[in-house]
Parts: C-alpha cells; sequence; structure tokens
C-alpha cells in the first residue's frame, strides 16, 4: 500500500512532485480533483496547484482506494464518503479516550 512520504518537509508540493511521489500524470491528479470533493489543493496567483501534506494524505486514499484495491471512480468516491462518516461517527469517542488516556498518565505520574 502506498503511503504518504516521511520525508514531506514542505508545506506546500506542486502537482508534479505529487505526481511524481505516485507515479501519476498530472492530468490524473487534475482529473482526480474533479472528481474527489475531498482534494482540492489550493491555487496561487498564477494558477499553479499547491498541494500541502492534509491533499496528499487524500491521494494516498485515493490511490488505495482506485489503483490497488481496483474500486471504480464512483465506488471510490462512495468509499471516502463513508469513511468521512465514520470518522465524524467516532470523533467523539476518540476525543473521550485521549481524555482518559490523559487522565490516567497524570495518575501514573503521581505514584
Amino acid at each position: 500500500m502506498v503511503s504518504v512520504p516521511e520525508n514531506l518537509t514542505k508545506l506546500y508540493y506542486s502537482i508534479g512532485e505529487v505526481a511524481e511521489m505516485f507515479g501519476l500524470s498530472n492530468s490524473l491528479l487534475r482529473y482526480w480533483e474533479g472528481e474527489f470533493p475531498e482534494l482540492k489543493p489550493g491555487k496561487n496567483s498564477k494558477g499553479d496547484r499547491k498541494f500541502t501534506v492534509k491533499d496528499i494524505e487524500v491521494v494516498v486514499q485515493i490511490h488505495n482506494l482506485v489503483k490497488e484495491r481496483g474500486f471504480t471512480i464512483e465506488g471510490a468516491k462512495k468509499e471516502l464518503k463513508d469513511l468521512q462518516t465514520r470518522k465524524k461517527k467516532i470523533a467523539p469517542i476518540v476525543k473521550k479516550l485521549k481524555g482518559i488516556k490523559k487522565e490516567l498518565l497524570a495518575i501514573r505520574e503521581k505514584l
């Protein structure tokens, strides 16, 4: 499975840099941008796309679904939407668990 490269140190990456990371063409990334509302890189005053690490994480998800798991574009759209719905549902639970962990670590420090 392709993952976000660990050596990402810049705030913004060009479309060419992102395409090279995943072995994709610039035109495919532009196509995905039009098909997946989750992928919305910013643009500078010249109109050049500027991808953040968050945008690259979305590219990883799309790449995994389409290129590795064989989803159609429509299937990948549905899967990404379902994933976002699941994340929203579990977000309060994760927040609560993080709070409990913080409390337990504080108790451990006192022992």
